[in-house]
């Protein structure tokens, strides 16, 4: 009698354990991204202090394309942003400062102490739309921008290229120098003076020539795609092939971070992607973890190579990447598979999907953009540097 009464105990005690233990809580479960997909807009937002016109958008297009803006006046913003490389350069790492030739050709001149720029040139098509969330939501002055999203902003972007080392400052300057020092070059220039004042009311300052190359770039949109086309009611914009392709797409998890009108959630994410070999060390970005931002996939076609540091050249090694690291293949000797993103863990791409997947990226391409150059640039220095 006792024995039956300590088992029949004993079995309540491990019921209400039980119980207990499923009623604590445990950790939070992670949401779940939002996925959803729609066609760009067909104009971009400008922010408040900085309203569109067509002043400042031709002071902006000629400022970009002119080397007075660096410390050697031999690179321009267009040096590696160029309208034939689709507003981007086809090189994996840029060649800034002390450097002549165009593209994949440009090399250093010699002798030469100045260090590749650390990251792939990002194209500047519809990155006035940067930002922009799964619903279509996006404040452009806190646009995310650059590969780990250290400014926010057209406006703040700018400036950035002209205080980098490597880019466009060079030796002869110190960060603190060269925006006064490239305003007072302005200044002397009478032409620059006229459309800065014509543009602004006002002689040139660094704000100004700030907002003049973003109301340029906010020109350089592309939103009339197969893709947006299709998303605007044309479900002939897309072949079948092409709408099977997106629905593996979605299926496979591509979605998770390249979603949106823009296909990037943009924020960051740790995928272990191989360092370059030409890197002196390795490159964990700011906050040392080797978290870089999520890309657009528009116009994938004219800004190969891909990744942050440009390690694939197609777009079949992008998603062989990507199907190792779901199969938690280690890449990089500096990022554990532990350390991945856990959105990783969702992808199933396998090589039987990623043939219909790319035809489905070249349904983002749009080729309606302006390629034109300036014939001369007001300083009388070669248009987009020493490219030639």
């Amino acid at each position: 009698m006792i024995t039956a009464v300590r088992t029949a105990s004993f079995v309540v005690l491990l019921v209400l354990t039980a119980l207990s233990a499923c009623s604590e809580p445990g950790p939070p479960a992670r949401p779940k991204p939002l996925v959803r997909f729609a066609a760009l807009p067909e104009r971009a937002a400008a922010p408040a202090d900085n309203p569109p016109s067509a002043a400042k958008a031709e002071l902006g297009r000629l400022l970009f394309f002119d080397p007075i803006l660096s410390g050697d006046q031999d690179v321009a913003c267009a040096t590696c942003h160029h309208p034939t490389n689709g507003w981007a350069e086809f090189r994996d790492l840029s060649i800034g400062v002390n450097g002549h030739g165009f593209g994949g050709k440009r090399a250093f001149r010699q002798p030469n102490a100045i260090p590749f720029v650390k990251r792939n040139a990002h194209t500047i098509l519809n990155t006035a739309f940067n930002g922009m969330d799964a619903l279509g939501r996006y404040a452009p002055e806190r646009a995310a921008m650059f590969w780990d999203n250290r400014v926010s902003g057209l406006e703040a972007q700018a400036l950035e290229p002209m205080l980098a080392f490597e880019e466009m400052r060079g030796e002869r300057f110190t960060d603190a120098e060269i925006l006064p020092e490239v305003v007072r070059r302005l200044r002397a220039n009478a032409t620059y003076s006229q459309l800065f004042t014509a543009a602004f009311g006002a002689e040139p300052t660094k704000d100004n020539l700030a907002r003049a190359i973003a109301a340029f770039e906010r020109t350089l949109i592309t939103p009339s795609s197969r893709f947006d086309r299709y998303m605007r009611g044309d479900k002939d914009a897309l072949s079948i092939g092409e709408i099977e392709g997106f629905e593996e797409f979605k299926r496979v998890g591509c979605g998770n971070c390249h979603n949106g009108p823009m296909f990037s959630d943009y924020k960051v994410h740790v995928l272990g992607v191989p360092e370059h070999p030409l890197l002196p060390a390795a490159d964990g970005g700011p906050a040392g973890d080797f978290a870089f931002r999520t890309p657009s996939l528009r116009n994938l076609r004219f800004t190969a190579p891909y990744m942050h540091n440009g390690q694939f050249m197609t777009l079949m090694r992008v998603l062989e990447f990507y199907e190792d690291i779901a199969a938690g293949k280690e890449q990089n000797p500096n990022v554990s598979p532990a350390d991945y993103d856990p959105l990783v863990s969702e992808l199933t791409v396998r090589v039987r999907e990623m043939r219909p997947i790319i035809s489905f990226l070249n349904a983002l391409n749009d080729e309606n953009f302006d390629r034109s150059e300036p014939e001369s640039v007001p300083s009388g220095l070669p248009v987009g540097g020493n490219i030639r």
